[in-house]
């Protein structure tokens, strides 16, 4: 049945002929989107990645070959037709179609390729797993949603390099096969054939190389980089992701931020018509805590963190006196008008809920029209009490929910999620709005209780204040970093920092983080070497790309603007990657497999 195309070329993608072309003759191809056979009429919906074009088969004005040919179309042939463009009907107009005004009404029809019945459906309100969506990908991908998804993709990825080589940048392209330097994330490896028992790493970042580059002179450097870290999968993670990569040489953290701020507004301008005020707003890692309990906030709305520990101290209730004695804090979110919306069963899951932060409970005070309803007021004076309410802004009808801990991490992260958790119950997001803003001022170092030393909060090249240095030897906790995030809708979309580039200062953030000489050199002395021959100044971010696309068309999961992604479990049901390979490939890459045969990942995919 299926035939070639002979010569036939398309004039048009499906949803571009309009009103200046009707009456012409046009030829469409793509997918039977629909049918209806009507007898003597025959409605095909042809779809192609621009949209739905209606195409009608009129028995009384085809030659009967080309009708009995379209009474065989099924949904997803893939189709070729001539014929003219014509206005509907006013009564048969389809409002909820973009090309509902009109109708292709056909002359000739060529059917490219037959389909079976598709596993899934082709439309975006698709009720199938997602092993199913990713194991069929290649239809997966055919749905309206996905197809927009895609083509932003492709966008953003246009206006990044239009707008990067206005600014100077140059686009250079990194190695793909680095050296391990395993320093956070695990490293994907690639055995040597020609090395036996050496390894090259697929690259987390470009970060070492960027760096060279502004040794190198090239002051400005871009690219569109793919990445690769070994790590626990998330919604917005995977295995390997795409990022907008930077490097500027000459430049203070002012001169990142306003180049990072001109793009992201001229992105979400040429991309969803969207205005951007300038300049972002800028707050410190520390004031991002303190109201938020994230160091990635979202401002889209309130519920922020109030500190009552000077109101409690020393009180009768032990939960929050050994918080504050520990060194500890007790904070509060004010839910305004939450004392009726929260009864004691949803109050128990939000205790759950903070004990996935390692909180120990949740307190809380209700002031309901019928009195005060507290979890701990008896062991408060009625003086406390009311200095705890004064200091939250609490009025009748607000629910204060409290946790306390003598660690301040598990405070911040506990009521940090929390509000986030409350926030989501009571519809308190916002969809419309675009928030955006900088954290700054970041601790250069925090301590790892795993491995009893402190570690690089970003990565070891992340240049201290200058005014914190002297403190790198007697209290390293205490530095800040020369570091910033770009937080969209409380999701850091990127993040850099203004580097190191005087060997003084490099050997004593290394030693702060327990990286011996030895060590530096086997690990980075490719670099070390280079800062002996004139370093200039020079700083940086990435922004995810991937990320991006998912925030700016609010979707959960990165997942759905990569075209071929991999599950939470770092496994392609499509392809079936990762997979066993022959003895023999292993044998000339000097690799033995030393594990028992294990259950195919596959096998019910």
């Amino acid at each position: 049945m299926a035939e070639l195309l002979q010569g036939w070329k398309r004039t048009h993608y499906c949803a571009e002929p309009a009103q200046a072309e009707v009456g012409k003759d046009v030829l469409l191809m793509g997918w039977a989107d629909s049918w209806r056979n009507l007898g003597a009429l025959i409605f095909i919906g042809l779809r192609d990645r621009s949209g739905v074009m209606q195409v009608t088969f009129d028995q009384s004005q085809l030659p009967q070959e080309v009708f009995d040919l379209a009474t065989t179309i099924r949904n997803e042939y893939v189709l070729a037709v001539k014929g003219v463009l014509a206005e509907r009907d006013e009564r048969m107009v389809n409002k909820n179609m973009a090309t509902g005004r009109y109708e292709v009404r056909a002359k000739e029809l060529k059917i490219l390729s037959v389909s079976e019945t598709p596993p899934i459906y082709i439309q975006d309100d698709l009720d199938a797993s997602e092993q199913i969506r990713l194991k069929y990908r290649y239809l997966d991908l055919r749905r309206p949603c996905m197809q927009k998804n895609i083509m932003l993709r492709h966008k953003v990825a246009q206006v990044t390099r239009q707008y990067f080589d206005e600014q100077g940048f140059l686009e250079i392209e990194t190695p793909i096969l680095c050296k391990s330097t395993p320093e956070g994330a695990r490293d994907y490896l690639v055995p040597s054939r020609v090395q036996p028992g050496k390894f090259y790493a697929l690259p987390q970042s470009p970060q070492q190389f960027k760096q060279l580059l502004m040794l190198s002179g090239y002051d400005r450097y871009m690219q569109i980089a793919r990445c690769f870290r070994d790590e626990d999968l998330r919604a917005d993670r995977q295995p390997e992701f795409t990022q907008i990569d930077l490097e500027m040489s000459f430049v203070d953290r002012d001169d990142v931020l306003e180049v990072n701020e001109g793009f992201i507004a001229r992105l979400l301008k040429e991309t969803l018509d969207y205005d951007v005020r300038l300049p972002l707003r800028r707050i410190s890692w520390q004031e991002a805590m303190d109201r938020y309990g994230s160091d990635k906030p979202d401002t889209r709305y309130g519920l922020e963190l109030c500190d009552v520990s000077d109101a409690v101290q020393g009180c009768g209730f032990g939960a929050f006196a050994g918080a504050v004695e520990a060194g500890g804090s007790v904070r509060c979110i004010n839910v305004k008008g939450g004392a009726e919306k929260f009864p004691r069963k949803k109050l128990d899951e939000l205790t759950a809920f903070v004990k996935i932060y390692r909180a120990k409970g949740l307190a809380w005070m209700g002031l309901k029209p019928d009195g005060l309803q507290c979890s701990f007021a008896k062991f408060l004076t009625p003086e406390q009490i009311e200095a705890i309410q004064q200091k939250a802004g609490a009025q009748p009808g607000d629910l204060l929910l409290f946790v306390a801990d003598g660690d301040n991490s598990v405070v911040y992260a506990s009521l940090g999620a929390l509000r986030q958790e409350v926030a989501k119950r009571l519809n308190l997001i916002p969809e419309d709005v675009i928030d955006l803003l900088w954290v700054v001022d970041f601790p250069l170092l925090e301590y790892d209780e795993e491995e009893k030393r402190f570690v690089a909060m970003h990565h070891p090249f992340t240049s201290p204040m200058d005014e914190d240095i002297a403190y790198m030897d007697t209290d390293p906790g205490r530095v800040r970093a020369k570091a910033y995030d770009m937080v969209l809708n409380g999701v850091e979309a990127g993040g850099g920092s203004l580097r190191i580039y005087q060997e003084d200062l490099q050997e004593k953030v290394f030693k702060a983080i327990g990286i011996s000489q030895e060590e530096a050199e086997q690990k980075f002395g490719f670099l070390l070497d280079a800062f002996k021959y004139g370093a200039p100044p020079h700083a940086g971010i990435a922004l995810g790309l991937d990320r991006l696309v998912m925030l700016m068309l609010h979707l959960d999961s990165i997942r759905d603007v990569i075209a071929f992604p991999k599950t939470q479990s770092a496994i392609d049901p499509l392809t079936q990657a990762p997979s066993t390979v022959a003895d023999k490939q292993l044998k000339e890459l000097h690799i033995k497999v030393d594990i028992k045969k294990e259950k195919d990942l596959f096998e019910k995919a």
